[in-house]
């Protein structure tokens, strides 16, 4: 089993989109890339701590690749917008790449050029890949959102979209 940490925005959203690819073992919300211990969400929410909105994804590699996992993950979120994901505006829904070894630290800046290389007129990719230090879970009440709460606005007006573009443009990698 290996271990990546993505954020990509609202931790909410980047669970449910990889809670549904097959090989992904386990998705959970937090906090990593700042300075606090433990945070909150709300601490997070304010901005006070320096952390991002993340998901710890463990997966199979014999079942999905980081490469298929960083293309879903570029394709779920906007990845040139510094700091904003949709309304949600601060450094806690960066777009970054949490690495545990150099070997996905690798993995991850040569798709990131690839994904530059490609577009001559696109906005270049500002996602931060960095080590990762320490992943703090969130509160039990942030875990499996999506799950628990599918009638919320929030779900229905953020998070389905996501979902539905992810189901057509990445059936091959949903779980059945």
């Amino acid at each position: 089993m290996k271990t990546i940490v993505l954020a990509g925005g609202c931790f909410w959203c980047t669970e449910a989109v990889f809670k549904s690819l097959r090989g992904v073992e386990a998705v959970t919300s937090g906090y990593t890339g700042g300075d606090k211990p433990n945070p909150t969400y709300y601490e997070v929410c304010n901005g006070d701590t320096g952390h991002a909105e993340a998901v710890e994804i463990k997966y199979d590699e014999a079942q999905i690749s980081l490469q298929d996992l960083l293309t879903v993950f570029f394709a779920s979120h906007d990845p040139t917008t510094l700091n904003r994901q949709g309304a949600d505006v601060g450094t806690q829904y960066r777009s970054a790449i949490f690495y545990e070894d150099e070997a996905q630290a690798d993995v991850a800046r040569d798709f990131i050029k690839e994904l530059n290389a490609s577009s001559n007129k696109g906005a270049k990719i500002v996602t931060e890949v960095t080590k990762l230090d320490h992943f703090w879970p969130a509160e039990e009440d942030q875990q499996d959102f999506y799950d628990r709460n599918p009638q919320s606005m929030y779900c229905e007006l953020v998070i389905n979209p996501k979902l539905e573009k992810v189901q057509q443009k990445f059936a091959a990698l949903l779980k059945k």
